[in-house]
């Protein structure tokens, strides 16, 4: 692998994926595998001015270990230390942010039980609420970005060997990142930004109120949008005015659909990982805002677990627009990892909604958010629905039809 291609790439995902702040404090979640690209991003921190990089490293061996010998209810005891090693932080004087680097075993917890395995992420879930309330409505700074491991590459080429799966898995993230040579990083990644700015601030001014997805292949889903809202896509802000971005990549435009206003059916077009476990060639039937019925040819049950987490987890909280022609999708293998199949295909998404996606949302308290129809959950979960034979209609309040995809692209 190129080191300084890594290296831009690590500068990249830190100054402007997260875009440290002179004095934070930033926190890197990391595989124990990636501790060297790790220590370049926390290069990179202090380059940018953080106060203190703290890298917290997860060792998914251990975890497997932990879910198959470990009792449940000791599992689901999450300790108030928890919480605080990120509220210390969020609360003191020049705050907090995140940067998230996965390397993802699509099948980490293959054979174990879902039941256990989504209560035990449930309980962290809510242990942590108060800090997921500064991630999902944008008071902090936060980016996730992927480095390659032998398993997950495994699962992307399994016809190589070890070191070629992950060189090749290498060259797709690099190209889905457009990390080239000879072109700076941070320039193409900024140009593509505006561009897909300037793609949000088309769909904000036509006033949609809902949209309808369907396929050829039996997708057809009317999503009545929530109140007031906007559409959203590259980058955020926080509220002291840093921007970010949350994914690298990235190629969604995003908005908020009403909890209660989802009705049809939706199939998937690529499988996704939910707790460790795949679930793939699944199908969801809507009624009246809920998920009401659902079937799955592979990982049913960790489907139904996930649908059942609580009250809002059977509800939308997201729906994303990504054309057909996204580079992740072009790229013509599947990830198995959400970061990447998410940014390859339209999406929806089980339960949180994001409080950006109301205009001024960032400042309302949940039961106002609640009022203008977000859902409201502990999970947020995406699922790729769209395909290159998608069609996208949204209506307006005066009730004009605007086409927005055909074929899986935008005519916009």
């Amino acid at each position: 692998m190129d080191s300084k291609l890594l290296r831009e790439y690590a500068d990249f995902a830190v100054k402007v994926g997260v875009n440290v702040q002179p004095g934070q404090t930033l926190i890197i979640h990391a595989p124990v595998d990636s501790a060297a690209f790790a220590r370049m991003c926390a290069a990179a921190g202090y380059e940018a001015g953080a106060a203190r990089v703290q890298v917290r490293y997860k060792d998914e061996q251990l975890s497997r270990l932990d879910m198959e010998k470990a009792e449940e209810s000791v599992l689901c005891d999450n300790k108030p230390w928890l919480l605080r090693s990120y509220l210390d932080y969020a609360e003191a004087p020049g705050g907090v942010c995140v940067l998230h680097v996965v390397t993802e075993n699509p099948e980490l917890y293959k054979g174990l039980d879902a039941g256990k395995v989504n209560r035990v992420a449930l309980a962290r879930q809510t242990a942590l609420r108060p800090w997921q309330a500064y991630t999902m409505s944008n008071r902090v700074q936060w980016c996730i970005v992927a480095v390659p491991s032998p398993a997950w590459a495994g699962k992307v080429f399994p016809g190589m060997t070890q070191a070629e799966a992950v060189e090749a898995l290498w060259q797709r993230i690099f190209t889905a990142c457009r990390v080239q040579p000879g072109r700076s990083v941070t320039e193409a990644g900024r140009e593509h930004v505006a561009a897909m700015a300037a793609r949000r601030d088309t769909l904000n001014a036509l006033g949609l109120v809902r949209v309808r997805m369907t396929t050829p292949e039996g997708t057809d889903l009317m999503v009545g949008l929530a109140d007031d809202a906007v559409w959203a896509g590259a980058s955020s802000t926080t509220p002291a005015g840093a921007d970010f971005i949350a994914n690298i990549p990235t190629e969604e435009v995003f908005t908020a659909p009403h909890r209660d206003k989802v009705d049809g059916v939706v199939k998937g077009t690529k499988p996704f990982v939910y707790n460790g476990q795949l679930v793939e060639d699944f199908t969801v039937w809507f009624e009246k805002g809920k998920a009401v019925r659902c079937a799955a040819r592979v990982g049913e049950q960790p489907l139904k677990e996930m649908l059942a987490s609580d009250e809002g987890a059977a509800h939308i909280g997201e729906l994303a627009l990504v054309p057909a022609s996204s580079p992740i999708n072009q790229a013509g293998v599947l990830f198995y990892n959400t970061l990447f199949d998410e940014n390859a295909a339209c999406h929806i998404a089980f339960g949180e909604g994001y409080p950006e996606n109301i205009r001024g949302g960032v400042t309302m308290e949940k039961p106002a958010l609640a009022a203008k129809g977000l859902n409201q959950s502990d999970i947020h979960e995406d699922v790729m629905v769209g395909s290159a034979t998608m069609t996208v209609t949204g209506w307006t309040a005066d009730g004009r039809e605007v086409s927005i995809f055909e074929k899986g692209e935008w005519v916009l």
